[in-house]
């Protein structure tokens, strides 16, 4: 007999007009506003300009949701290619479906693009983004739990999550002729595992960062490889449908060969933290158009404030030639 259980949202959607609000949709963007500020303040903290994590997010963030898609896609072929699949649903992103390897993959070619671009380097930007990225996952995984996806076995432990019956594409859950929620049973919530995993990987990174001063694109190789290390045994938990390999989930495999290149990442790249965030030449000490102190454009400051930095830049006026 189960005593208690966690209860899930019977509803995920809710309709202003004919716009549904979708829970799924306003937990990613809640994560990625979390780790946009964590990660600004991180970089900025570290020398960086203010605005730069923003301008990267920016092309960063799409490539991440599209690469997070195709990886959902496909590893998890069969609803979208299988014999009664409907390719149409792998556009349909709301209704859950992020692989974070994808995410990460993809993501990062759109930072590295986004870095080219701004003239800087990649690794600290990475570093200073490692703790946002992982709590945004944990915000994330709210969204699984309004969809009632995403669960391990069933349980009688009194934190076993109680999952209903979904009426297909609806978001809400199905009732019974009495007009209760149907319920499936009591599951391992292994959303809420992996929740508190991330949030301890993201202290985990702070501390490590501030104590041992990690630069070089080691701390978020220790992020990865800290989320690889606790994906392995939650994903062995979870029992919806998923490719497997010699009878192992897909995804186990790929955060075992995550996790080792995280660590040799770590182990190849030792050494002090970077001085400098900027792209040979590309600093704003390099440019004529920025103040060296602050890359502040000269043009878009008032007259006199133009002045001081041209002033600034160009020395005192040389001296008159003796008579």
């Amino acid at each position: 007999m189960i005593l208690a259980a966690i209860p899930s949202p019977t509803q995920g959607v809710w309709e202003i007009g004919p716009i549904p609000i979708r829970a799924y949709a306003l937990c990613i963007i809640a994560g990625i506003v979390a780790a946009v500020w964590i990660a600004e303040r991180r970089y900025v903290a570290r020398g960086g300009r203010a605005g730069d994590v923003i301008d990267i997010a920016v092309t960063a963030v799409p490539f991440g949701i599209v690469g997070g898609r195709l990886y959902h896609v496909i590893t998890t072929p069969d609803p979208y290619f299988g014999e009664d699949g409907n390719l149409v649903d792998a556009l349909k992103i709301w209704e859950g479906g992020l692989g974070i390897w994808g995410a990460v993959a993809l993501g990062g070619v759109g930072a590295w693009l986004a870095c080219r671009r701004r003239g800087l380097l990649l690794p600290p930007m990475a570093d200073a983004m490692a703790p946002g990225i992982v709590v945004a996952q944990a915000i994330g995984r709210l969204g699984n739990w309004f969809n009632n996806e995403l669960y391990g076995r069933p349980t009688d432990a009194p934190w076993g999550l109680t999952i209903y019956e979904q009426v297909p594409g609806g978001g809400r859950a199905a009732t019974g002729a009495d007009g209760e929620p149907l319920s499936l049973g009591t599951f391992e919530p292994t959303f809420l595992y992996e929740l508190v995993w991330n949030l301890g990987v993201a202290g985990l990174v702070i501390w490590a960062d501030r104590r041992f001063k990690l630069g070089r694109g080691r701390a978020f190789a220790l992020y990865v490889a800290a989320y690889c290390a606790g994906r392995v045994w939650i994903e062995a938990l979870r029992i919806d449908t998923a490719e497997r390999i010699f009878g192992v989930r897909l995804n186990v495999w790929t955060s075992i060969l995550v996790f080792a290149l995280a660590v040799l990442w770590m182990l190849t790249h030792r050494g002090p933290r970077e001085t400098d965030l900027y792209l040979p030449g590309r600093g704003p000490a390099s440019d004529p158009l920025l103040d060296a102190d602050d890359g502040v454009p000269a043009a878009g400051r008032t007259d006199d404030a133009a002045k001081v930095s041209l002033d600034k830049r160009d020395g005192p006026p040389d001296e008159p030639a003796p008579s």
